[in-house]
């Protein structure tokens, strides 16, 4: 190993440094638990994204500001970037080990540290099975977060993340009713399930349930759950039974984030998405008509190659004709081994940039109108920390009032001021 691993102090906890998405969350928990229980000591994980360049340059980063801040602590980098060039770490002189994308969930990954190579990194796309890690506590105390699914079997045009994570890939329902039963135990009001392609769930499991049927079955076997949100969808993988919980199930949050990327059908197509614009409009229609007080967030790619004004004026429009809410926006980044960077007419960088300051800005003005439609309603909320709390359609209230984080509240919104919803706990 490196020298400067040092000497572990078992008195002091791992850190975990996540970068990317809600599944990285997840996992960082279960790093950290692994990590503990194998009195790793002064350790820093950084469980790494490769989404985009940026998310791999900041992680490079802080790895090196934390050797500079940290020179006696052991170094250990995960996660998909981590998995995807391994080498780009190992190259690093800052960083102790490297540990890949399926080993980082396995306990025996921790354990003996200091025997295992400097670089752990296996073929993820031999990996066939998806285990479910429970969890005994997480940070944000609000809610729980649970893997239902891992991997991914589509090849979208711009996305590195499949030689990451591996192809598709599902927890057994029973063990993800075991895992929500387990956590409402320990007084987790709200679950969000997560995965890579959460909607793809099912179709390597005996019976091949869908998403919804699994979700059906979960609600049934664990009725003192009280909420249950999805992390993402992709809009056409919206089966009847998860159509029938949106419609009728109460516990089942009125929050979807769709799995968009762009509004124009010819980006969409060189994309190579299995959605057109009009597929998103009608789950969004269909979804609002059941379920009123519905809110959407979505992912949208700017600047993706061959994109031209007009087609980027179609991405525009369907932010306001899906009305849309929150947006996660991100300028199109190359991502070497993918089929979009050998497209020859490639967007200008800052050309890029503007257009997603442009989304950005429109989600602002479309989050400013949700959040004023909100004033003057008195919604169940989920307490987070600081006196704030998250409505069921995913609206951020801060309150007045006394309640823990992951207490469910009655809350009267009276106002909207500086760019936040507020209001009183009501009785």
């Amino acid at each position: 190993m490196n020298k400067k691993s040092g000497t572990n102090n078992n008195s002091i906890e791992p850190q975990v440094v996540t970068f990317g998405c809600r599944l990285n969350t997840y996992e960082s928990e279960v790093m950290r638990d692994h990590a503990t229980k194998a009195g790793l000591g002064e350790a820093i994980i950084f469980n790494t994204c490769a989404v985009t360049k940026e998310a791999e340059r900041q992680a490079r980063q802080a790895i090196r500001r934390a050797r500079r801040e940290n020179p006696d602590a052991k170094i250990i980098v995960t996660g998909c970037s981590a998995q995807i060039t391994p080498d780009t770490y190992a190259a690093m002189d800052e960083v102790d080990q490297i540990i890949g994308n399926d080993l980082k969930l396995k306990a025996e990954s921790w354990g003996h540290a200091d025997e295992e190579p400097r670089v752990l990194v296996n073929d993820i796309m031999a990996v066939e099975e998806t285990a479910a890690h429970l969890i005994q506590g997480l940070e944000d105390k609000s809610r729980a977060f649970i893997q239902v699914q891992n991997g991914c079997d589509h090849r979208c045009t711009f996305c590195i993340i499949p030689y990451g994570r591996g192809n598709s890939r599902s927890v057994p329902i029973g063990v993800i009713a075991d895992q929500v039963k387990a956590l409402v135990a320990q007084g987790y009001n709200e679950i969000v399930m997560t995965g890579v392609d959460v909607t793809s769930y099912g179709p390597d499991l005996p019976g091949k349930p869908s998403l919804g049927q699994m979700i059906r079955r979960v609600l049934a076997q664990v009725p003192n759950l009280k909420r249950l949100r999805l992390s993402s969808l992709d809009p056409v993988e919206i089966d009847d039974d998860l159509w029938h919980l949106i419609a009728a199930e109460p516990r089942f949050m009125p929050h979807l984030h769709l799995s968009l990327q762009a509004g124009d059908d010819m980006i969409l197509k060189r994309m190579k998405r299995r959605h057109l614009r009009d597929d998103v409009i009608e789950v969004c229609r269909r979804a609002r008509q059941l379920r009123p007080d519905i809110a959407f967030g979505a992912d949208i790619i700017a600047g993706f190659p061959t994109e031209t004004d007009e087609m980027f004026d179609n991405t525009l429009r369907i932010v306001d004709e899906c009305d849309l809410t929150f947006l996660h926006v991100f300028p199109y980044s190359e991502r070497d081994g993918t089929p979009a960077v050998r497209i020859p007419d490639q967007v200008p960088v800052p050309l890029r940039k503007d257009r997603a300051a442009r989304l950005r800005q429109l989600g602002e003005q479309q989050l400013e109108k949700f959040h004023k439609r909100q004033v003057g309603k008195t919604v169940n909320a989920i307490v987070e920390k600081g006196n704030h709390a998250r409505s069921e359609n995913f609206a951020l209230i801060a309150f007045d009032g006394n309640a823990a984080p992951g207490a469910l509240v009655r809350i009267k919104i009276d106002a909207y001021e500086d760019g936040m919803l507020r209001g009183v706990m009501a009785a």
